[in-house]
């Protein structure tokens, strides 16, 4: 088990650095991946910690996941004015 795991990455076996290097360097579909994973499992304020307005607005069309979460976040997104 590693070390420092973020506990939204239960089932995989990656750091924190592993996350933030993915994020920062990573390929786009691991980006996509790990921000889908963040915005669906991650708390509410732990997602800022990991992401941007920014990052969310520029992969939005791109992420995989479940309909309702995806609507969730679209909505808060167009509530915050960014249209995606």
């Amino acid at each position: 088990m590693t070390k420092n795991r973020p506990y939204f990455l239960w089932d995989y076996d990656l750091s924190e650095d592993d996350v933030r290097t993915i994020l920062n360097s990573g390929g786009e579909l691991d980006k996509q991946w790990l921000i889908s994973r963040i915005l669906t499992s991650a708390r509410f304020e732990d997602v800022w910690k990991y992401l941007s307005i920014k990052d969310l607005v520029f992969y939005f069309a791109k992420l995989r996941m479940r309909p309702q979460v995806k609507l969730a976040w679209k909505r808060a997104l167009n509530v915050w004015g960014y249209e995606v």
